[in-house]
Formats: structure tokens, C-alpha cells, sequence
């Protein structure tokens, strides 16, 4: 049977090409559990890829036909050939993070089978210290971010002594909570004592919505006309960042302690999101200054915003709004740039209280619309924002799978036409990772990128007061963790 699907979540089918895939991925790094190694963390994959269970989520195939007149639906495969969507790789021994990342760009370059359900995983073995790598890349229609991050979460464990962990693609062991990550079922699942009713209170809803939609939509428009935060900017300059791409990819990532970002938002009297906003301020300025293409006006940010409820079990699919975000790279001074960033965030969230979950997705969705319109090969007389900045809270503590410790994990996305970079940010175990994905063709390489993070951090520590400890990179050395219960209070801070 096909289940429809949102047309938010089909806007990414539809809009992929072969240069343009439309998958988000992350890059998780495992240190096998004492008196063991990566050969045995393989061994326990592959008893698992013999079981042949797959999680619900994992089973749905994308698919049209002319019963559903053309519409993108869901429909249950019963037969996951785990074989294909499973997949071993392995770097010259000892493998360093430079091969690691060249390897998961070629990786992500590549579109996933239509015609089976839309994810892979790889295991990925080679490294330095004995660890492994596992990468899995899920389609945008399937999962947005904050799904695939708690698809993640319920794959692992915060005891290090849990065993018999089913793998990543398996579904969920009884104990454990389960997510519902599959679409509701349609209306015609409803008893029909139940129809009246509900139909009554979906028109009550529609009225309502539709009453509210038109104010939300105009006080958009007038807040961009006067370069105030919202939905929408009419104010993203031309930039190098802003130009069709091809489907070759570069990938770069490094992780920080979370407590250095926590201590400057402190300090600031902002939030955590406001300083990493900050330091892609500053490393954008710096990196796109040494290669002379530093617009004059301030780059624009499209922030996007999870609208999932905190009170609601999860589900797959898409329920993001987005904000935009004056990057204020024209200034040189990190203070500055850190208070023009939070001012704009602030006043970006005042525009998203008191609104329904609606009326911020058609909010979005019209200041989501040049850069979708870029995804369909159609321009339009409003450049897109110049690039876009994600920030996905995970769990603050240390995190296992069958006694083997998460390390690290590194989030990839999508560039697209008129956006060759994407930068996603995703914390775990007190550490924050940066993530940047961007076009091969239209970019230079994004490492030294990942030193200009680097100092901004160290600027905005000398700004507040702060004395700066240098980097802190997390991808060779195991990280040094702090107090879990402290990380996990602290983590409900505003992250977006």
C-alpha cells in the first residue's frame, strides 16, 4: 500500500539530479572496546547482516504510479537486500583523517537507487589507534536532521557493559523506547465513527490557519523589506558561494569542546548557537578574503529552525522552518560580529512566537523559495541567502554500541544550485562538530576553513575575557570528557 508523502518531502525527490543528490550523511568514528579491534566490530556487523532484520524506517521505497496520479508516496519494501545498502570499505593501513575525509566526499557524492529504500551505510576500516568508521548517508525525504539524530541516538547506548546491541539498520531491541519514524496512516485508516469528527476538525483548523496565514506571510515580506530577522532576506549579496554546482564534493570537519562555545555564550549573554553562527561569520570572512571574493554587504545565513515537538514522539519526514541571519561579515571586529548575529537570531525567534507550526512553514517556505527554485533550474529575481547553517544538539554523554565508544561524529548535507556550502554543526559526549560540505567545482578546499573556525573561537574568547586554550581538535587523540550530568542541563540551552 502506498502511504502519501508531504509535499515538503517530496520537493527533495523531485528536485535531484545526478549533480544534485539530495541525501544528508554523517561520519560516526568508533574505538573498539578493550582487548578487541575493528576485526571484531566487523564480525558482530556482519552476524548481524545475517539476521536480515531491517527497522521500519529503513524499509520504505519511495515510489509514484498512476493510482497515486503521478504523487510521490511511501510503500513498504519486504525485501531489504541488505547487501547493497551495507557496504565495507577499507583505507591503507594506518588511515589518517585526511584519507577519511576524501573517501566519505567521494561517498557522498554519489545519489542513492530510487528503486530501493533511500539509505547506505558503510563500514569503513584502516584507521589510526584501531578504530573504525562507520558512514550512513539517508535521504532528505526520508529523515531531516533532527530525525536522523534520533535515529542515531536509539541505535546506541550510554552503557558501556550493553550487549547484544542490534545493529544500526536493525530495528529497535523491546526494552528500549520505540521511535515512530513511519508516516501516519491516512484518513481512510479511521473507523467511520470517527470520520464526522474529524473531518469537522480539520475544517476548523484549515479556517483557522488560512485566516492567520495572510498577516504572517505580509509582516515576512515588510520585515525583509526593512533588513529586519525573519523568514525571508531581500538583502543576500552576489558571492562566490552563489553559483551553479556540479556533483563532485569536498568535505571537512573538526570538532571542539562544547564548554569553550558554552563559556563565551555566558559570558556574551547570548546563546551557543549565536557564537557558532559567530565563528562561521569570522572563518567565511578570512576564507573568502584570501582568495580576494569578500563581498562588500554582509553574507546572509539561511538558519533552519526544527519545528519538531519536544512533547511528541519523533517521526521521519521534514518539519523545519528557517531563519535568516545577517552574518555581519563586513565588520572586523569579533565582538561586533557576535553581537549583530545574536540580535538578528533574537529577533528572528520574536517573529516565530505566538505563529503555528503552518504559518512558520509557509513563512519558510516563501524565504526557502529562491533557493528552491535554484534546486529546479529556475531563477529568480532574489539571490538566495549565501549559505546555510545548521546546529543539531545530540546527547551530552558518552555514547556506545556493543561496548565500542562513539569518538567522534561528523555531519554531511546538500549543496545545491546558488549554495555551494552547507555548514552542519552536531554536538555529542560535550564535544561540537563542524561539518562542511561544498562543491568541488565552485570552491577551493574547505580545510583551511576549519583553522579559521579555530582562531574565530580564540577572538571571541579574548573578546569576553575569556583566556584562549588554542585548538582542540578531536580526531586523533580520544577525547577528554567532562561531567555528563552538568553537559546534559546545560545542553537545553536554546541551540537554535
Amino acid at each position: 500500500m502506498l502511504l502519501p508523502m508531504s509535499p515538503t518531502d517530496s520537493m527533495f525527490l523531485i528536485g535531484e539530479s545526478r549533480d544534485h543528490p539530495m541525501h544528508v550523511g554523517g561520519l560516526a568514528l568508533f574505538a573498539p572496546p578493550e582487548a578487541a579491534d575493528a576485526r571484531d566490530v566487523r564480525s558482530m556487523l556482519d552476524a548481524a547482516l545475517t539476521r536480515g532484520e531491517v527497522a521500519p524506517l529503513l524499509r520504505q521505497r519511495a515510489r509514484r504510479s498512476v493510482t497515486s496520479l503521478g504523487q510521490w508516496g511511501w510503500e513498504t519494501d519486504t525485501d531489504v537486500d541488505l547487501d547493497h545498502h551495507v557496504r565495507h570499505d577499507a583505507l591503507p593501513a594506518p588511515g589518517g583523517m585526511a584519507e577519511l575525509m576524501t573517501l566519505v566526499a567521494r561517498l557522498h557524492a554519489t545519489a542513492l537507487d530510487r528503486g530501493r529504500p533511500l539509505w547506505e551505510m558503510h563500514l569503513i576500516e584502516g584507521l589510526a589507534d584501531n578504530r573504525f568508521a562507520v558512514y550512513m548517508k539517508i535521504h532528505h525525504a526520508l529523515a531531516d536532521g533532527v530525525s536522523a539524530m534520533k535515529l542515531l541516538r536509539s541505535a546506541l547506548s550510554s552503557n558501556p557493559d550493553a550487549s547484544g546491541m542490534p545493529a544500526p539498520w536493525e530495528p529497535l531491541v523491546r526494552e528500549r523506547p520505540a521511535l515512530r519514524l513511519v508516516p501516519e496512516p491516512p484518513a481512510s485508516h479511521l473507523g467511520l465513527l470517527e470520520l464526522p469528527a474529524g473531518a469537522l476538525r480539520a475544517t476548523r483548523g484549515v479556517v483557522g490557519e488560512v485566516a492567520g496565514m495572510l498577516p504572517a506571510i505580509v509582516g515576512t515580506v515588510d520585515r525583509a523589506r526593512r533588513r529586519r530577522g525573519g523568514s525571508l532576506t531581500l538583502a543576500a549579496p552576489k558571492s562566490r558561494l552563489n553559483v551553479p554546482i556540479g556533483g563532485a564534493r569536498r568535505f571537512a570537519a573538526r570538532s571542539w569542546p562544547l564548554e569553550r562555545l558554552r563559556m563565551v555564550a555566558k559570558c556574551a549573554d547570548v546563546t551557543i548557537n549565536d557564537v557558532v553562527l559567530a565563528m562561521c561569520s569570522g572563518a567565511l570572512r578570512t576564507y573568502l578574503g584570501e582568495v580576494g571574493a569578500l563581498p562588500d554587504d554582509p553574507l546572509i545565513a539561511m538558519v533552519p529552525v526544527s519545528l519538531h515537538s519536544e512533547q511528541r514522539e519523533s517521526k521521519g519526514g521534514n518539519k523545519i522552518g528557517v531563519l535568516m541571519c545577517n552574518l555581519a561579515t563586513h565588520l572586523g571586529d569579533p565582538a561586533g560580529r557576535l553581537d549583530a548575529v545574536s540580535a538578528h537570531m533574537r529577533e528572528g525567534k520574536e517573529t516565530m512566537r505566538a505563529k503555528s507550526s503552518a504559518q512558520l512553514l509557509a513563512m519558510s517556505a516563501l524565504g526557502a523559495a529562491p533557493l528552491a527554485l535554484g534546486m529546479f533550474g529556475m531563477g529568480g529575481p532574489i539571490r538566495p541567502p549565501n549559505v546555510m547553517i545548521s546546529n543539531l544538539p545530540g546527547p551530552p554523554e558518552p555514547l556506545y554500541w556493543n561496548g565500542a565508544r562513539l569518538s567522534a561524529l561528523y555531519p554531511l548535507s546538500i549543496p545545491v544550485d546558488g549554495q555551494a556550502l552547507n555548514i552542519t554543526c552536531t554536538s555529542t559526549d560535550d564535544e561540537i562538530a563542524f561539518g562542511l560540505t561544498g562543491c568541488r567545482r565552485a570552491l577551493p578546499p574547505l580545510e583551511p576553513m576549519l583553522d579559521h573556525l579555530d582562531d574565530e573561537l580564540g577572538a571571541l574568547e579574548q573578546s569576553v575575557g575569556l583566556r584562549s586554550v588554542g585548538t582542540a581538535i578531536r580526531t586523533i587523540a580520544y577525547p577528554a570528557h567532562s561531567d555528563p550530568q552538568r553537559s546534559a542541563r546545560d545542553m537545553k540551552e536554546d541551540h537554535a
